[in-house]
Formats: C-alpha cells, sequence, structure tokens
C-alpha cells in the first residue's frame, strides 16, 4: 500500500509532467531579481498609507511557504535568504488561461519569480501585487507541517536543509556563527596577526593528545593523518620569521561524541613572538570580550539559567589551589601516579589503572572544577605531566606555564608559553612517549618539527581557541550539534 508521503510525491509528479506538456521549463537556468524580501518591505518602511501602490514595479523569488485563497484572491508567503514577504494574485494574472493553470500546479515548496508593484494590505501588510510571475523550481517533496516545522531532533540534524527551511531561529544561528567569525578575523588582523593555512593532511598526528583519524595516500603510498591541532605548522612559522600567526581551521579527532564534543570541529590558534602566556590571558580576554560587545551589544548574556559576564578582567585561579579547595587533593604531593592512583581511591573516587598522573589530575578538574566555573574563568600553572609543549615555571621542575578558559562549565580556550628550548622538547616527547606506552592518545615525535626548532624559535605565547563552544555560549545552545552545520552521525540503516 501506498505511503501518504508517496501519493503527495505522486501529484507533484502528476503536476511536473503537466507544466512540461505546456511547454514550460520548470528548472529554468536563472531569474533577475531586484530586490531580496526585505530590501522590499525596507521600500515600504515609512510609508504609512495602507493602500497606496509603489510606482516602481519590484522582481523578487523565493521558496512558496503558505498559499491562502480568499474570495477571487490568492496569497502566498514568499520565502528568500533574507526573509518572507506576503504576494497577492488578483485577476491581473490569475485572469490570463496559461497563468491561471499554472498556478494551480504550484505548491508550498515551489521556487517562483515575482514581478509586480509593491503595497500595503489594510490590516498594513507589506505586499507585492503580483503583475506576472514564472515557475523556477517545482518541489517534489512536501515539506514539514507548516505550524510546527521540523522537530524531530536526529532529523533536523540528518537534513540540515529542512531544517533551515523550516526553523528560522536555527538560520539565525548559523548567520550569528558567521558574524563570530568575521569579528574574531576583524580583531586578529587588526592588531597585526596574519592568518595563513597549514596541511589538513598530515604525515604524523601532534599538536595534541588525540586517537588521529587515519588515511591513505595511493599515490605516494603512504599513510596520513588528518591533523589533530593546527599547533606544530604554526609554529614553524614562527620559526620562519613571522611574528604573529593564527588559523581558522577544522580539526579532525577520532573520538566519542557528546553535546561539547564532534569529531570535526573548528579551533582558532594563535602564535606571537616574544610574547608568554601572562600577554595571551590579556589577548583572550580583551579578543573574546570585544567580539562579545560587537555581537551583542554588551559583555552580559544568558547562558541556560545563567546570566554570564564577560567583563574584563576576568577571574583568574591557580589550578593547584582550586583543585585542592573542590577536590581535597594536593596534587603536588603526590609526585607519580601511583601515589595520586591510591590517594584518590582512598577517597572513594574510581580510578582507571590505565590512566597516568596527567590524565587522573585532568579527571579532577573535570570532576571537581569544572561545573563550578560558570562566570568566566581562567585557571593557569599546570602540572608538566599534561602540558608536554609548554615551558616551566621559573623555579619549578614540574609546574609550566599554562593557562585553560573556562565559561559555564566548558573548556573554551588553551594556552602556553610554549617551549622553544629543542632538547627540552625531544624529552618531554620521549618522557611522554614512555609513560604512556601504546597508548593512541599521545604526543608524537615530530621529527621535522624538532629540526625546525634546531634552527632557533623566539619566545613564543600560544592560543587554542574552540569556536564551536563559543557559539554555543553566544546564541544559547547546550549542544554542539546545534551550532555546526552538519555534525556528524551515525549511518541510518
Amino acid at each position: 500500500m501506498a505511503s501518504r508521503l508517496d501519493d503527495l510525491t505522486q501529484q507533484r509528479l502528476d503536476k511536473l509532467e503537466r507544466i512540461k506538456n505546456r511547454g514550460i521549463d520548470p528548472y529554468p537556468r536563472s531569474y533577475e531579481r531586484t530586490h531580496t524580501a526585505e530590501e522590499a518591505k525596507a521600500l515600504l518602511k515609512n510609508n504609512e498609507d495602507a493602500e497606496k501602490t509603489d510606482p516602481d514595479t519590484i522582481s523578487i523569488a523565493g521558496r512558496i511557504m503558505a498559499i491562502r485563497k480568499m474570495g477571487k484572491s490568492s496569497f502566498l508567503d514568499l520565502q528568500d535568504g533574507s526573509g518572507k514577504i506576503q504576494i497577492i494574485f488578483t485577476k491581473t494574472v490569475l485572469g490570463d488561461e496559461a497563468s491561471a493553470e499554472l498556478y494551480k500546479d504550484l505548491d508550498i515548496g515551489d521556487f517562483i519569480g515575482v514581478k509586480g508593484g509593491l503595497m500595503r494590505t489594510r490590516t498594513g501588510e507589506p505586499t507585492v501585487h503580483a503583475e506576472e510571475f514564472v515557475l523556477l523550481s517545482k518541489s517534489l517533496l512536501p515539506l514539514p507541517e507548516k505550524y510546527h516545522g521540523l522537530q524531530d531532533v536526529d532529523a533536523r540534524h540528518r537534513q540540515r536543509y529542512l531544517d533551515l527551511i523550516s526553523n528560522q531561529e536555527v538560520k539565525d544561528t548559523f548567520r550569528m556563527r558567521s558574524r563570530i567569525i568575521a569579528a574574531i578575523r576583524n580583531y586578529l588582523n587588526n592588531n597585526g596577526f596574519l592568518e595563513v593555512e597549514t596541511p589538513v593532511l598530515q604525515p604524523s598526528a601532534g599538536g595534541a593528545l588525540a586517537r588521529p583519524f587515519i588515511t591513505h595516500h595511493h599515490s605516494l603510498d603512504c599513510d596520513f593523518f588528518l591533523r589533530i591541532a593546527l599547533e606544530l605548522h604554526l609554529k614553524r612559522l614562527i620559526v620562519g620569521g613571522f611574528d604573529k600567526v593564527y588559523e581558522l581551521g577544522r580539526i579532525f579527532r577520532n573520538e566519542g561524541l557528546s553535546i561539547k564534543h564532534n569529531p570535526e570541529f573548528t579551533m582558532l590558534e594563535s602564535y606571537q613572538a616574544y610574547a608568554d602566556y601572562k600577554d595571551v590571558m590579556d589577548m583572550l580576554e580583551n579578543m573574546v570580550s570585544s567580539v562579545i560587545k560587537e555581537i551583542s551589544g554588551d559583555f552580559k548574556f544568558n547562558y541556560g539559567d545563567n546570566v554570564v559576564d564577560f567583563t574584563p578582567p576576568w577571574q583568574r585561579l591557580d589550578l593547584r589551589e582550586t583543585i585542592l579547595k573542590y577536590s581535597g587533593i594536593d596534587f603536588l604531593q603526590f609526585p607519580d601516579v601511583a601515589s595520586l592512583r591510591d590517594e584518590m581511591q582512598r577517597r572513594n573516587m574510581e580510578v582507571d589503572p590505565a590512566k597516568d598522573r596527567g590524565r587522573l589530575i585532568d579527571e579532577l578538574l573535570s570532576s571537581f572544577v569544572e561545573p563550578h566555573l560558570i562566570q568566566p574563568t581562567i585557571l593557569y600553572d599546570y602540572p608538566l605531566d599534561m602540558s608536554p609543549l609548554a615551558k616551566k615555571k621559573p623555579g619549578y621542575d614540574n609546574i609550566v606555564e599554562r593557562f585553560e578558559a573556562y565559561v559555564c562549565g566548558m573548556e573554551l580556550a588553551n594556552a602556553f608559553s610554549e617551549i622553544n628550548d629543542p632538547i627540552d622538547q625531544r624529552q618531554r616527547f620521549v618522557n611522554q612517549q614512555r609513560s604512556r606506552g601504546k597508548d593512541e592518545e599521545q604526543e608524537v615525535i615530530d621529527e621535522d618539527f624538532l629540526t625546525a626548532m634546531a634552527y632557533g624559535m623566539p619566545p613564543t605565547g600560544g592560543l587554542g581557541v574552540g569556536i564551536d563552544r563559543l557559539v554555543m555560549l553566544l546564541t544559547n545552545q547546550q549542544s554542539i550539534r546545534e551550532v555546526i552545520l552538519f555534525p556528524q552521525l551515525r549511518e541510518k540503516e
């Protein structure tokens, strides 16, 4: 038995055949429009005469979102990339037999072009009084029910095009994302940074602790990795003589999915010669706060049940003291993995025996501290175990100059005073490989990067910012999938 969808699709196919039989091309090559929907409405913005018709004829185009018949007239809602506008069809157009027949074969979802005069209805609605129209694309599948839009979350993510058609707030979210990224670029460009592009395919996956995706290059007959970070190539450029560089790019980590994690996501990484992590703290505060002020007009905004205030300076907390405050454990009192594991077990915490000391400290951070970091907060001075690319803090053998920024319990940014000693850097890589064995989440030894460092790298401050999470905050979204146009999903059978 045919489904209702099959029946509706067949009806549209029948209409398509009738249109073709009348010698009409249902998918023409182009259409010349003079105004968008919003531009057309703007022409009438100051017109208080409800029935006055603008003498200028305009041409607009878009998708039919609603059809309403009222007596001898018919009304359509036409939607383009800027918004919606009402179209009225009267006997001026429908009195023509060919036009009337074509009009009967229109459906919600079809694209049409309309030429006519601007007017307001008696209720003040901006309207185009159609003088002629043309079919631009026949829709063969019905759109989601117009009053509720596309509601199924899985369907929204799999068929984002329907989500954008049906839900205006979704389209607004991705417009906001574009504005945020543009504002970040403007800030960095105006502060002397050079935007660059580095390889997505890399012979070794370095710059972070993450499991990579692997692919094979047939011509070279070797495996490549999709990058898990932007860091090592950007620091090569610092070696090469660029003082300030940044990249806004996609990175890929072959790990789990959650409301905060997607295997493919967007990162900003920037590197500044002759700077340290304190300089980067100030730069991060200024950049993010200025972007938020530019986008929203204020340093404050709502995220869930919280009012978040990005007015600089942000709260700055020592990591060791903060973990001690919330977990009761001073990680400096437990200098090896065995002693820290024993202390955590003594406090009835579940401990994965495969985790090294750095990841156990990270577990303390995520379990006990992150939920308390609602307002923008910088945690600084991390243990060496967690930071193989960061420079040691003067006077300490096991603490490095690193900070992370948190907002609403989410990590937003990560930054270092970068190592520029190639001997120290090599030994860090070696020590980490020894401690983690065959663990897939470990920093690899990138010999070309070490060679580059050996030519001399100036003191450098590095920064990474999760763009998707920043967009989540500014658009009040609780899931990362709501701010990525096409998130990764399990294939449907």
